[in-house]
């Protein structure tokens, strides 16, 4: 299967990890070989309740016996887009309470861009250097790692960027400013918490210009960090919200939102705004449902913040030089690229999926299910240690 894998599909690295699959379930993957692995990554944050969780299987089951898609995105109403979109506003601060369903984060990310863009009638844009918010071509005009996206050039023009953190660069918010946007923790940048009250100020700064905060909770949202949403940990609410991720249960799935007076400017004048073919697909949006309400009736948040704790704990090591991160949205970090290399290859060869972040060579990614259970945790963590020491005692 590797060869036609390596043949036919295209590629997004020259080395792929090349696992073969055969099955998943609750914290595991299974290869063609019938060897399991402890999953500390969960599809990089998507698999929020793990593999093949009941309650989503069955929604997606159910919905398939109805209607699949019957027509392009906002034209009819189907129940679970209307029931999903409804429970959400119900959980999101005012005045946060239209949504629009796409298909992915950096789908949802455009049409946030575009939307500051619309409600302002300005160009600029500002994002965050080191930052990471999709591979579309808005989405990577907004990246802030220049070596990605130098190949691809020119991208939208008018964006300009600050440092996560520095808020002597939020002058650089201005009444020319459409929008900012920021990942609420840095992702690719190496899981990087603002600090010092940084989102507060930015908003503050946006509201006295009247330029439009736009928070990428792609990544941070639905649990991961103790809250739905990262931004509810800072006491800070956007103008507008991206997501995508752990919002599908490990289905595709992104979507914005934002205040109704804002939304509705994508309708009219000119009208289709935005527009998607498969956006609030009744299957996807059935299992988005399903994830929503079983994060939001469980205890799945506060355990996230437990389960971080328990990580801690365990994860001391003459080569991690840090945790970062908050709940379940953990990175390692280590010395170095090769160090970091190292562990999280052995680490695959003894039955543990670890990953890279994006930016930062160094991190070690651990964003298991939410669903993971405490002794899965001591497994893994176990199993990351026993590799650090055969490292530490070869050098």
């Amino acid at each position: 299967m590797n060869t036609d894998f390596i043949k036919y599909q295209a590629q997004t690295s020259p080395y792929p990890l090349g696992m073969e699959v055969s099955h998943a379930v609750g914290s595991y993957i299974y290869d063609s070989n019938n060897k399991k692995y402890l999953d500390f990554v969960a599809g990089v944050s998507a698999c929020a309740l793990g593999h093949q969780h009941p309650r989503v299987n069955q929604a997606i089951k159910d919905q398939l016996d109805k209607y699949s898609h019957v027509m392009v995105y906002g034209e009819y109403s189907q129940s679970p887009a209307v029931q999903y979109c409804k429970l959400l506003a119900s959980l999101l601060p005012a005045p946060l309470d239209k949504t629009y369903l796409v298909n992915s984060g950096t789908e949802a990310i455009e049409g946030a861009l575009k939307l500051a863009r619309r409600t302002t009638g300005r160009s600029q844009l500002i994002s965050c250097h080191n930052a990471y918010h999709g591979n579309t071509m808005g989405s990577m005009s907004v990246m802030g790692f220049e070596e990605r996206k130098r190949i691809f050039r020119p991208l939208i023009p008018d964006v300009d960027f600050i440092t996560f953190n520095n808020e002597t660069d939020l002058q650089k918010i201005t009444t020319k400013t459409a929008g900012i946007i920021l990942e609420t923790i840095q992702g690719g940048a190496g899981f990087i918490q603002p600090h010092n009250d940084f989102l507060k100020k930015v908003r503050q700064r946006c509201t006295e210009v009247g330029a439009m905060m736009i928070l990428d909770e792609i990544q941070p949202g639905f649990g991961r960090t103790g809250k739905l949403f990262g931004f509810q940990n800072y006491d800070v609410v956007p103008d507008i919200v991206v997501m995508g991720k752990g919002m599908g249960g490990g289905m595709p799935v992104g979507a914005f939102t934002a205040s109704s007076a804002m939304m509705d400017l994508l309708s009219d004048n000119p009208k289709l705004g935005h527009i998607t073919t498969f956006g609030g697909h009744p299957v996807i949006a059935s299992a988005c449902l399903a994830t929503l309400q079983e994060i939001t009736e469980t205890n799945l948040m506060a355990e996230a913040m437990e389960k971080e704790k328990l990580f801690r704990t365990l994860l001391v090591h003459p080569l991690i030089v840090e945790i970062r991160g908050k709940g379940l949205m953990l990175a390692a970090m280590t010395e170095s690229a090769d160090i970091t290399n190292e562990v999280i290859l052995k680490c695959q060869d003894k039955g543990l999926i670890l990953f890279w972040l994006l930016f930062e060579g160094c991190a070690i990614r651990i964003t298991p299910p939410l669903t993971i259970s405490e002794e899965e945790i001591r497994e893994g963590c176990s199993i990351m240690l026993e590799v650090m020491d055969e490292i530490l005692n070869k050098n």
